[in-house]
Order: structure tokens, then sequence, then C-alpha cells
């Protein structure tokens, strides 16, 4: 292996993003309409101006007018069905506010939700089973903000020729294109985080006119208006204002309950919306002086005394600065592949079974594409992400803290999305007050089935569900504070972050007080002294409800010890404290392998008290998102081969984000195939309500014969196995194409992958072996990069590079 040195800035090795935010304004000439002149024209409802311009303002010439790059393009040849739209319609959002968007000609429909629109509450009681109320009344339950229509009569789908839309990944822009007899019109939506808007604009070539409607509904009882605004019944307030811009001519007035225009060349709809929900359990979760309509009206004024050119430059300009640091290649797709639509794509790749690399890598960027549109500056993803189409979604859209809300941000750091990550964090610590005092308060109490034997309480824990106003659902989950904090520390290993360590020291603290009056010493055959094992549980979701010394707290707690006394000494704090705790992780009990199934245990006992095809692998998570268990000369042989057997035992063939977690551990274990296999496998097309990818590329999850829901973690942990695949690394370690699979082999790339340590790889490969491995380095000094037989240990100045070579099968 031979090396390349290079010398260089994180700067100057930054990966370039198209465009840059432009200043304030735009060109073209325009009239801003005061809010008195409204007022005067329509005779209602002047409170939002319209917005004309006497002539159309030329655009400039931007690299976003380019064509779309097809390998970063999805794209369908019909609209969504208005009543399907959760499988149909295409999302759009801006880290808070999203939509999904039907592109219907006739008739575009937007169903929009902000990240904060919750019913529910503090949810601090327990029922006579010593369960938490999961309830849409008690727990409460993520809901739609509104619905937004613009209606133009006469462009019925059976009224044009040329439909297409498509999702340009890249740029985060959605493409509706037609023809009206002699008349090419073009409709583009996307949701600007810069402007905190969605913004639809239409336009047409050759001398056509839109005249139509616009309607804004809430979906709460409030009547259709340009503007409205409640409060649920637990106190939240929302509002939503929408407006329009005509330029190069026509008319555009409020009448009534919605908003007319006529006669227009060029028209751009701005809508804006949110909650007063705040981070703060001060003030419950609250901002009492946040009036939602008022501030939704100032938003949309002032984006739409912008051109539409101006607002897109700025969204792109902003979605590719994240977008763009990130490059997959895993090889060429025929040309018989490339002309079918994404959903006969989809269908073709599950009939044929044969591979189809570009597809392939498109999912993975689509999942990207919905972490930046839906994590970024607002509470984080929960099981739909931010995507709904009705204010009833199952397990009412919540945060399960025993898999899918990790399992979500599994991606954002391997895919170099590391600031969408942030929202989990913060989410995470504006619970932990109301955590803490709930723990307290209700973890000991009679009803709880897994109250500490001690009689003592300390630190906090979770439901296995959680809403974002401090209160959990269903089953108390014990394990639950470990899982979170190793997921927020892996964060700090990718970024290395000491401002981020100091703010989740804290969690990763109370976790370990929790902790050291739950654990509970005892005897095991074989073992030498007293072992700690946790308290009596219940490994999700199946088996005994009293199990103690599960495989799974064992696991995480392990990782949790370890990962708080590695705070503490790069802190310099608790210094006491972590010395206990490490004395603690030195007596818990590890699994082992069961002499009767060859399987490792998981409830301490050499019997399968549960499930053996079990959707959760929770067992496992030593194996993947941890790495103790590794098939390396560090973990034990039996514990690799029970660790395998059980992964075997389990089948490949389950829900979406079932598959996606099985397929990263095939991953660790360096099993190519069976990894590739589960990937492809969530790319099967879903019908009637199957498991599988729907129309839209979303995952459905089949919850009965029939019938099946979006649920968005396996749109998130896919891509995650896809990359861990190609690039394995912990503090330390970097190996290259651990499971790469044959589809794969002949060639291909991927730039800008994060590894814990502090590093960024940049990798291609050819016949199965790497031709060349930048190493950059973005805070971390050492590190061994590995590819079979071949090591190879690297020593890097922050912001410096090396290049290997030289790699051999």
């Amino acid at each position: 292996m031979t090396a390349d040195r290079t010398e260089s800035s994180d700067a100057t090795n930054a990966r370039s993003s198209e465009g840059s935010s432009p200043a304030p304004g735009g060109p073209g000439r325009r009239t801003l309409l005061s809010l008195a002149a409204t007022a005067t024209l329509t005779g209602a409802l002047g409170a939002l101006p319209a917005f004309t311009a006497s002539a159309a303002p030329r655009r400039p010439a931007a690299a976003e007018d380019a064509p779309a790059d097809p390998r970063h393009t999805l794209w369908w040849q019909a609209p969504a069905d208005e009543h399907s739209m959760i499988s149909q319609g295409l999302p759009v959002g801006n880290g808070r506010l999203g939509a999904l968007a039907s592109n219907d000609p006739g008739r575009e429909l937007l169903l929009v939700t902000d990240a904060t629109m919750w019913t529910g509450g503090l949810n601090d009681t327990l029922d006579a089973d010593g369960q938490f109320p999961y309830d849409r009344d008690d727990f409460g339950s993520l809901t739609l903000l509104g619905r937004l229509t613009v209606d133009l009569p006469g462009h019925d789908l059976s009224a044009v020729h040329g439909y297409r839309r498509t999702l340009d990944l890249a740029q985060g822009v959605l493409t509706t294109t037609y023809t009206r007899g002699n008349v090419t019109h073009r409709r583009e939506i996307f949701a600007s985080r810069p402007d905190d808007v969605i913004v639809v604009h239409l336009t047409q070539s050759g001398g056509g006119r839109h005249t139509g409607t616009v309607t804004l509904e809430g979906t709460h009882g409030e009547a259709p208006a340009p503007s409205f605004g409640g409060a649920l019944s637990n106190g939240l307030r929302y509002g939503a204002a929408v407006t329009v811009r005509a330029d190069g001519g026509g008319r555009v007035r409020v009448r009534g309950t919605r908003i007319d225009f006529d006669g227009c060349p060029e028209l751009t709809v701005v809508l804006s919306g949110g909650t007063n929900y705040a981070p703060d359990a001060r003030t419950r979760y609250r901002d009492p002086a946040l009036d939602p309509e008022h501030l939704a009206r100032t938003k949309v004024r002032a984006a739409a005394g912008h051109p539409a050119s101006t607002l897109r430059r700025t969204h792109v300009a902003d979605h590719r600065a994240l977008y763009g640091e990130f490059a997959l290649d895993l090889g060429t797709s025929t040309p018989q592949q490339r002309a079918l639509d994404t959903w006969e794509r989809v269908r073709y790749r599950a009939e044929s079974g044969v591979p189809d690399p570009e597809l392939e890598s498109a999912y993975v960027q689509f999942g990207r594409h919905l972490m930046i549109s839906g994590s970024r500056g607002s509470l984080p993803l929960g099981l739909q992400g931010l995507w709904l189409d009705g204010n009833d979604p199952d397990w009412m859209g919540d945060y399960h803290t025993d898999i899918n809300v990790q399992m979500n941000y599994w991606m954002a750091d391997r895919t170099a999305l590391s600031p969408c990550f942030d929202a989990l964090t913060d989410y995470c610590l504006a619970q932990l007050p109301a955590w803490t005092d709930t723990t307290g308060r209700l973890f000991g109490d009679p009803r709880n089935r897994y109250r500490n034997s001690s009689g003592r309480t300390a630190g906090w824990t979770v439901a296995i569900s959680t809403n974002p106003h401090g209160g959990g659902g269903w089953w108390w989950h014990p394990a639950g504070n470990a899982w979170l904090c190793n997921t927020l520390f892996e964060h700090y290993e990718y970024t290395l972050s000491r401002a981020h360590l100091e703010r989740i020291h804290p969690l990763l603290k109370g976790a370990c007080a929790f902790w050291e009056a739950r654990l509970v010493a005892t005897t095991v055959p074989g073992t030498p002294g007293e072992v700690l094992i946790a308290d009596s549980d219940w490994s999700p979701e199946h088996g005994p409800l009293d199990a103690k010394g599960i495989t799974y707290a064992q696991e995480l707690v392990w990782a949790l010890f370890g990962n708080y006394q590695a705070s503490c000494r790069e802190l310099k704090k608790d210094t006491a404290h972590a010395e206990r705790i490490g004395a603690l992780r030195e007596r818990l009990y590890l699994p082992r392998v069961s002499p009767r199934t060859g399987w490792l245990e998981e409830w301490m006992s050499p019997d399968n008290l549960g499930e053996t095809t079990h959707r959760h692998l929770s067992p496992l998570v030593g194996l993947f998102p941890g790495d103790r268990i590794r098939p390396d000369t560090s973990t034990p042989e039996d514990i690799v081969a029970g660790a395998t057997a059980l992964l075997t035992a389990r089948g490949m063939d389950s829900y979406g984000w079932a598959n996606a977690w099985r397929a990263l551990c095939w991953a660790r274990l360096k099993n190519a195939e069976q990894a590739y296999r589960l990937v492809v496998g969530n790319l099967r097309p879903s019908t009637d309500g199957g498991n599988g990818t729907a129309f839209n590329l979303f995952d459905i999850y089949e919850t009965g014969p029939g019938r099946g829901i979006f649920q968005i973690d396996a749109n998130f942990g896919t891509p995650a196995a896809v990359v861990e695949m190609l690039l394995y690394a912990r503090p330390g370690h970097i190996e290259l194409l651990p499971a790469l699979p044959a589809a794969w082999a002949g060639s291909g790339s991927v730039t800008g992958v994060p590894v814990r340590g502090g590093f960024t790889v940049d990798l291609s490969w050819r016949d199965g072996t790497p031709v060349a491995a930048r190493i950059h380095s973005t805070g971390g000094r050492t590190t061994t990069v590995t590819h079979g037989d071949t090591s190879r240990t690297v020593s890097l100045a922050p912001g410096t590079s090396v290049t290997l070579k030289g790699f051999h099968r």
C-alpha cells in the first residue's frame, strides 16, 4: 500500500456546493399592494397582500437551470391520487415544515405538516397495569397543519399530454411539466429553509395564462381562509398563511375564503405556518408570546416580496450545501433500466432480479433528501417523519425508543448529514427535565412491573414511546436511556465536537445514575464471584416481561458506561464518578452462547423464550449499532458464531426497518450477499399494502392483510446499511469494502464519508478491490486503514489528507 500525502485546510477540502445565497431582492419590476389597498380591492380578508408585477422578470442564467443529473432524479408519468397521498405524494420539506404534493395538473394538493403540530401532553400517570396511557387524547399525536390546493380549471389530466413529474434530489425541487393545447406548463415546488416557506411556482411557454384559485384549509375545524389560527385542546397555538404573487400581468385578489388569479403568465404561491411550541420544559413546551398566525403572515409577505427565481436560488444553495457533501456511485445501469420511470424501475428490478446500481444509489440519496427535508431546526424525525395524510397516523407518529428513532439517525453521520443530527440532540436535552422528574416520581410506583427491586430510583429513563411534551406512552423502557445516550455519543465520535459532548454529558451522567440504582448482584455458574445484571425487563418486543439480565440491557449498559467514562476523561470532570462506573462495568455480566440452540442467549437462558423469527434484533445490539461483537481477534469465535446463528434464525424477510437492521448486522459480519439481498428486498414494490417500497419510494409496513402504512425508518436504515457495506469504522480503525456484493464489485466510488474518530474517506474500487482511498482528518490524528490482509497506520494533522493506493485482494 502506498500513500500520497497532501496538506490542506478544511476550507480547501470542503466539497463545493452549487450557487450561493443571493442578496435580498431580485430582478424585475413589481408592485406590492398595501394591506389597505388589498382590503379595498377585495372587500374581504385584507390582512394578506397579493403581489403583481407589470412585466415578467428576466431570470438570470443560473446553474440550477441546467438539466438535472438523471442519477439524482426520480421521475413518474402519473400524479398522485389525492386519496393515496401517503404512498403516491412526493415529499418536500425545510426541516420543520413539510408537504406531500399530488402534482395533479388541474388540482395541485399539498398536505402540509409542521413537526411540532402535536396534540397530547405530559401524560405523567400510570394505569392499573403500570403503563402510560397510549392514545390520541392523553399521549397525543402528530397531526396535519393544513391543506393547500391550487385549482386550474381545464387542466384536468385528461386534457393534457406529455405529463411528467420529477424530484431532483440534488436540488430539493419537485417539478411537474405537461402540455395543454400548444402551451407547455411547468410547476415547481420546494420548501425553503432560509425563507421558511413552501413555494409553488407556475410558469408556461407559448403565451399561456393561468386562471384559477388557491385555497388554504386547516385540519382542526377551521374554515378555509388565506390565513387561519387556532389552539389545540392542549393549549398549543398554531397558524398558517398563504399569499399569491403574479408576474408579467394578470390579476390576483382575495375573494371570500380563497384567492383568485386570472390571466397570469407566471404565478408564485407562498405558504408558511407553525405553532408556538418551544423546547423548554420550564414553559411547558410553549412560547406564550408567539402568535403563529401573525408570524406566518409575516414570513409569506417577506418571501413573496422576491421573485421565485431568487427564492429558488436561495433554497437550492442551502439544500446543496448539505446534499453535495456526499457522492455515491455503485456502478452503471443499463440503457433499458434508465429509460424506465422510477416506479417501473422498482418493479423491473424486483421482477427481473437484475441489479440496477443507479437505482440502488438513488434510493440512498432519496433517504438523504428526506433527512435534509425533515430534520433541521425543529423536532427530530419520528415514525412517519414530517409527512402525513391525516390526523391519525399509526402509533401517533411518535418516537419509539426501542429502535425506530435511533434507526432514523444511523444514516445522518454516515452520509455527511451531521447537522441534521442536532434535532435529536436538542430534543433529548429539552425532554431531560421532564424525563428526570417523571422517572423520580413514577418509576418506583408499585404498578410498574419494571421497578427496581432495590427500592431506589435515580437519574432518568423513558417509556417505549415518547412525545414532544415530556410525556411517555406504553411500557416503561429502562434501557431506552442507554440506547439514546449511546446514539448521542456516537455522534460525538464522528464529529469530535467538544461542545456537543458538553451538552450531552448530563444525559450520560443521569442515565448512569439510573443504572447504579438498578443493577442487581448475583452469581452465575461458571463465573467467579458476583456479577451485575439488569433488573426485571422485557427484551423488545417479545418473550417474558420479567426476565433479569436480558442481553439487550447488558450490552447497552456496557456501552453506556464506557461512553460515560470517555466523556469524563475528555471533559476532565466527574472523575470519581467515572471510576465508580468503571468498576461497575467490570462486573457486568456479558452474554454467552446457548449450548442448546447455538445462538447468542437473549434471556440468560439456554432456551429461546420468544419468537424465533421476531422482527427485533434486541440481543444483537452489541453487533450493531454497537461493535463489542465483531469478527476479528478481539471477540471470541464462539460469540461471533452465536451471533451469526441467532441472526440466521431471525430470517431474511420481515418489515422494512427490520430488514435494514438485519442488513447492517450482516454487513458487520462481512457477509456481503446476505446484506445486499436485504437491501434490494426493501426495494421490492409494495402491493396490496404488503411490505416493500411504495410508488413514491416511502417504505410500507404491513399491519394486516391488505393494509400497509408508511413508516420512515427503513428509508433511513437501508441507506445506512449500504454505507456500512462499503466502509466500517470505529475510532482508530477503518476497514475498506468489508461487505461489497458482486452486484457493485465491478467499479464504483463513494466520497465524503465521515467515520468515527474524526476523519472522512473518499474511496474508489475496481473488481472488488480498492483503487484509492483518500483519508482526510477533520480532527482525528491516528487511525489504521485495512483491506483484507493489507493494513496501514495513518497519522495526520487536522485538515490534512493522505491518499492510499496499492491494495491487494
